[in-house]
């Protein structure tokens, strides 16, 4: 197995922002669906502040993802999740996304954490790390966050139904959630 580092990213990584950006351009187009597009200049932001994950196989591109915090800090969205096709299949996109979830607790530990997704294999890793199913109501209403889906190829179904469908499954980490099931103490009758 190649030796993949999974780590926080810094500025010293902002070479690799051009590359992200066509890696997720890319993935969209063969996929048919919807990845927001965003900036190399973007991307880079991310890296300075500490908000972005990357993967790498040497001085190799091999995966990346970024957070984003919306609603004053009560929100946290990670986005941007990419791995190279040459890195698919052993279990990257899980580290990746592991790695990001940790990085998210860490900075905003009262923040709810959600993602939008049309891939089941995300969908997948959310639901192992705890993310729920939930209506596009219980995600963060800032209008910014949701300027991000202009460019998704299936921007006009999210418009045509005010925010409440759309291709993608919302999914969310409610902390709150976590501490409230650890304090319940059941009992059989």
């Amino acid at each position: 197995m190649k030796q993949i580092a999974v780590q926080i990213a810094t500025e010293q990584h902002d070479v690799y922002a051009e590359q992200i950006c066509e890696m997720i351009e890319e993935a969209a187009k063969i996929r048919g669906t919807g990845i927001a597009k965003r900036s190399p200049e973007y991307i880079r932001l991310k890296m300075t502040e500490g908000k972005a994950v990357i993967a790498l196989d040497g001085h190799h591109l091999a995966g990346f993802c970024y957070i984003e915090t919306w609603g004053h800090g009560k929100y946290v969205a990670h986005s941007g999740l990419i791995v190279h096709n040459d890195y698919r299949s052993l279990g990257l996109a899980t580290q990746i996304k592991t790695k990001a979830f940790e990085l998210s607790q860490k900075r905003f530990p009262e923040a709810k954490i959600f993602g939008l997704t049309t891939s089941l294999p995300v969908m997948k890793i959310n639901s192992e790390l705890g993310y729920k199913p939930v209506t596009f109501s219980e995600l963060t209403q800032d209008d910014e966050f949701w300027k991000g889906c202009q460019s998704c190829v299936n921007y006009d179904v999210l418009t045509r139904t005010n925010r409440k469908h759309c291709l993608c499954t919302g999914m969310l980490y409610d902390p709150n959630e976590k501490n409230k099931s650890k304090s319940k103490n059941w009992k059989n009758p």
